[in-house]
């Protein structure tokens, strides 16, 4: 029985040291365990900020003095035979101004993908006015002379603007690149004048002529004519593009560019570029 009994201790011995072995070489054996989540900024709800912006405003004014001028000479040949209203009297002009506003807007996320709408206003007054090139001519008609000055004038002044736009963005760590498109609000006046002048000669005898003398072939002509509007209106579409910068869970930077088109009223087109820089708070 004695023999029995050591044989047993012997067959343990090594059993218990080789189990000691694979705990001390692998450590606890142990079942499958779970994997965390990503690791990623969290951009997901509402968020709201303030900003401020710096604007070039440009507008074009080619053809807004064309419809005054053509009702001014409506019952003169002149207009029939040379189309003054038609020569370029006013052009482009540009202007820049600082201003500020806010925005507002809900993200929803898919790990890196972002994609949400939004809502911006920026309170920026500024005034374009057109560059002016008045035109002294002198031409022929159907046998009548005639010696035309024309001089014009106009201006936009966009106070404040909006857009509504979709956005896209991708997570970079703690960044937010975005692009953006949508449709464009803005409200503004603008006025424009012309004045058209000269002399009507039926004799075909030469200018100037002698009105008082020659009242039946010599005649003066002048007309001024105008078109003016408060609190229109402006609208069109934006595109653009920035950056936020998360700082804590709920506070971010951000740095963006808007391009926006307004469609053309009384045929003067205006644009804006701005840049922004701000702060916003997410939930």
């Amino acid at each position: 029985m004695r023999w029995v009994i050591c044989a047993l201790v012997a067959l343990a011995l090594p059993t218990a040291s080789f189990a000691a072995d694979l705990g001390s070489d692998w450590g606890d054996l142990r079942g499958p365990e779970p994997v965390g989540p990503a690791n990623f900024t969290n951009w997901t709800g509402v968020y709201f900020g303030g900003q401020y912006s710096y604007s070039n405003g440009s507008a074009a004014f080619a053809n807004a003095s064309a419809p005054l001028v053509a009702q001014s000479l409506i019952e003169l040949e002149l207009e029939a035979a040379a189309a003054p209203s038609q020569w370029p009297i006013l052009g482009s002009g540009t202007t820049r101004a600082s201003g500020f506003g806010g925005f507002a807007g809900y993200n929803t996320q898919w790990q890196d993908l972002i994609l949400g709408l939004e809502g911006d206003y920026t309170h920026s007054p500024f005034t374009v006015y057109a560059a002016q090139s008045p035109i002294l001519n002198r031409l022929v008609s159907a046998g009548d002379l005639y010696s035309v000055n024309l001089l014009g004038s106009g201006a936009m002044t966009i106070t404040d603007y909006g857009s509504l736009r979709a956005r896209a963005g991708w997570v970079l760590g703690n960044f937010l690149p975005y692009g953006f498109a949508g449709l464009a609000l803005g409200r503004g006046d603008y006025t424009v004048s012309t004045l058209i002048f000269g002399q009507q000669n039926s004799a075909g005898t030469g200018l100037p002529c002698d009105p008082f003398a020659n009242p039946t072939t010599c005649v003066d002509y002048s007309f001024s004519n105008s078109t003016a509007k408060n609190g229109l209106l402006l609208y069109g579409l934006a595109l653009g593009g920035g950056i936020d910068v998360a700082l804590t869970r709920n506070i971010f930077l951000r740095g963006e560019y808007e391009y926006i088109r307004f469609a053309p009223v009384a045929n003067i087109s205006a644009s804006i570029y701005t840049a922004r820089a701000g702060v916003g708070v997410k939930f």
